[in-house]
């Protein structure tokens, strides 16, 4: 009878398979798009130390830069210890 379970079962667990995977690999694509909005921080940062932008276009390219970062930190789950509570 477990076998015929599990050729029953077969589809639903494999469907919830594909569906865990695709979060992980979105959220490690989150991650990785703040990673790279913190380098292109960094960039900026130093592109105004040395004077090869003004202060105006540091001004807007950190603002849209920042805004990105804070959907980004938005949309994430909430950590498991706080989903437990």
């Amino acid at each position: 009878m477990l076998l015929v379970d599990d050729i029953l079962c077969f589809p639903v667990s494999s469907l919830l398979w594909i569906f865990r995977e695709i979060r992980n690999t979105a959220l490690e694509e989150q991650a990785n798009e703040s990673e790279s909005i913190t380098q292109q921080l960094r960039s900026l940062y130093m592109q105004l130390e040395t004077g090869g932008i003004t202060e105006e276009v540091f001004d807007f390219q950190e603002k849209v830069l920042l805004d990105r970062l804070d959907a980004i930190e938005a949309r994430k789950p909430p950590p498991e210890d706080e989903e437990a509570e």
